[in-house]
């Protein structure tokens, strides 16, 4: 006999706002606001309490402190906070004395606990990425799993959203605009795939058995979790999750634990995410560089961390730099810590300053995996694409094979004629932010153009990717004013409006998503007898292709890392990548493999 699966009915939610000033006088507003309707004080509901800081000289928008939560029982659950929180927090303190202080309560017929702790769940991960939001209270995460109604949670929540909007439009933009920000994409409260899940409370278990025995393990070193998986895979957001989780949680201590990156661009979005948090609140290097941390914690005198985590450990120095005196960043970092946990993939390590060879990764996998601490991620969390997609890019720039593009509904994947053409196309997807999923589209290159940081050229003007007659300049050069350039420090390269009109490289994108990639795959990367050579002469990344000293030996490994370079470019797009490649016999091989249906500006 066949099996029948029971259909979810569909549930149109339609969600009624209230909003009151956020006293002790609140039931009193909050009755009279909704005439007593009962789905307000009867049904679960979710609330949020703003309040409106005190307005900053030349600020365009005002600035919020943001509390989020959820009841079954408004009026008691806001007594609670009036009168007992108050006592023991200072924030809460703070909102019950403000005179700018407001409750939205948000309700619905078909609200129930495990509907409203997900609503809640969210909209903590959209209020985060608000530019005029300072500070977000609430920092629980609880992301529910299957129940009623939960197959239409993102029609629901979008209802929610609008409902809230309507209301305050300053607190709640547009949601494609929110979903582009780099804060979004790297928050702590997107929920957990079943196995960031299961590594999530893998994770918590270890550290909880390493910080309760008083011995050290593995020969004066840290217990080490080895976090493993491809560009796009969810390390980053499974990572940010345990950040906020350990830093709230009773197992580690105060000031125990750190978040390290060796990427500029990625150290301003968590550092972001920790102010906002209150998770910087007693320590300022709560978020902070692998060298300033090693230098810091190896004075005399300071106490081993409890947990350090380092987002991008691919990236960790393996030889004496600037600042850094030591010779290895994580062999020095396990030395400083009960408890490191690292997110690696070897296929993005970029620099022969981050070099490791193949029998350092696997002694690195093999002291994880002597404990089971070694987590692995498998499933595409960034690419809406399907797994053909995926897998072309893989071989494209892992494999070296150029093969017929596969179909995809989802994803758009094209080969351009021209530069001009992958530039057009992204100036375009650029100007209609706010259409999902148009906004937050860059241009890209391989390094093989001349750039020089805070210099300029010969000429005074400025580095540019160049190919034939068509130039564009290279990242950070685009001239800004004063106050765009203030405002520029808290947001990634990406975000910044004028970036438009530059070429990103792996230095500024490397960590980050873009909706739509413009790739331009320089000389450095070629085709010859039927497979991608890659030609370190024609590359001006030094960085990658300079000799190296290791194990006592000069070595290069500048196609290597000149692979890696390719692969994190062609995993940086959620919904598309256009390329354009300047050998002629690369652009020929791309053409061909397109066909009709993949190239740009064909149907």
């Amino acid at each position: 006999m066949e099996e029948t699966k029971s259909i979810e009915p569909l549930i149109e939610v339609k969600p009624i706002v209230d909003v009151v000033p956020y006293n002790v006088d609140y039931e009193e507003a909050l009755a009279k606001k909704s005439n007593g309707d009962e789905l307000i004080f009867e049904y679960p509901t979710v609330y949020v309490i703003s309040d409106k800081q005190a307005e900053q000289k030349q600020a365009k928008v005002p600035q919020f402190t943001v509390y989020v939560g959820e009841t079954s029982n408004i009026g008691k659950r806001t007594r609670q906070h009036l009168d007992g929180d108050t006592k023991v927090r200072e924030d809460w303190k703070k909102l019950k004395d403000s005179p700018n202080a407001e409750m939205m309560v948000v309700g619905d017929q078909y609200f129930n606990k495990s509907l409203t702790l997900d609503i809640e769940n969210r909209l903590m991960m959209y209020l985060l990425s608000v530019d005029n939001i300072r500070h977000l209270n609430n920092r629980r995460t609880n992301p529910q799993r299957k129940y009623f109604m939960s197959d239409q949670f993102d029609e629901i929540f979008a209802g929610v959203w609008d409902a809230l909007r309507d209301k305050k439009p300053e607190l709640f933009p547009a949601q494609t605009d929110i979903e582009s920000s780099a804060i979004f994409k790297a928050s702590p409260f997107h929920a957990l795939n079943a196995t960031q899940l299961e590594g999530k409370s893998e994770i918590f278990n270890r550290v909880a058995h390493v910080l309760s025995n008083t011995k050290k393990v593995d020969n004066q070193e840290a217990a080490v979790i080895f976090i493993a998986g491809q560009a796009g895979t969810g390390k980053t957001v499974l990572l940010s999750n345990l950040f906020n989780d350990l830093v709230n949680s009773e197992l580690t201590s105060h000031k125990g634990v750190n978040l390290l990156v060796n990427h500029d661009q990625q150290l301003i979005v968590y550092k972001q995410i920790a102010n906002k948090l209150g998770l910087d609140r007693d320590n300022n290097d709560v978020v902070c560089k692998p060298t300033h941390f090693i230098n810091e914690h190896q004075k005399p005198g300071v106490k081993p961390a409890d947990v350090i985590l380092v987002d991008e450990a691919h990236l960790l120095w393996t030889h004496g730099k600037q600042a850094y005196r030591g010779q290895n960043q994580l062999q020095d970092l396990l030395k400083l810590a009960k408890v490191v946990i690292i997110v690696f993939d070897k296929y993005q390590i970029l620099t022969t300053d981050e070099y490791l060879d193949n029998a350092a990764i696997n002694h690195l996998e093999k002291v994880a995996s002597r404990t089971g601490n070694t987590i692995t991620l498998k499933d595409q969390e960034r690419m809406v694409a399907n797994p053909a997609t995926i897998d072309w890019l893989h071989n494209l720039a892992i494999n070296q094979e150029v093969a017929p593009i596969p179909a995809d509904e989802q994803y758009e994947l094209k080969v351009a004629r021209t530069p001009a053409e992958v530039y057009q196309r992204i100036k375009a997807l650029d100007q209609n932010k706010g259409q999902a999923p148009a906004s937050l589209a860059r241009m890209l290159a391989t390094f093989d153009w001349k750039y020089v940081d805070k210099k300029k050229p010969k000429d005074g003007k400025t580095w540019n990717v160049t190919v034939g007659d068509w130039q564009l300049p290279w990242n950070l050069q685009v001239p800004v004013s004063s106050k765009q350039k203030k405002r520029n420090k808290t947001l990634a390269w990406a975000e910044q409006p004028q970036t438009i009109d530059e070429i990103g490289s792996t230095y500024t994108i490397q960590g980050f998503d873009l909706n739509y990639a413009g790739l331009i795959i320089g000389p450095s990367v070629t085709y010859r007898d039927g497979r991608i050579v890659f030609d370190p002469s024609a590359s001006m990344n030094k960085r990658a292709t300079n000799n190296r000293t290791w194990k006592g030996q000069k070595i290069n490994v500048a196609k290597e890392l000149l692979r890696n370079e390719l692969n994190v470019l062609l995993t940086r797009g959620v919904h598309g990548l256009y390329i354009y490649a300047v050998d002629q016999q690369l652009q020929h091989a791309l053409l061909t493999a397109a066909g009709h249906e993949h190239i740009l500006g064909e149907v």
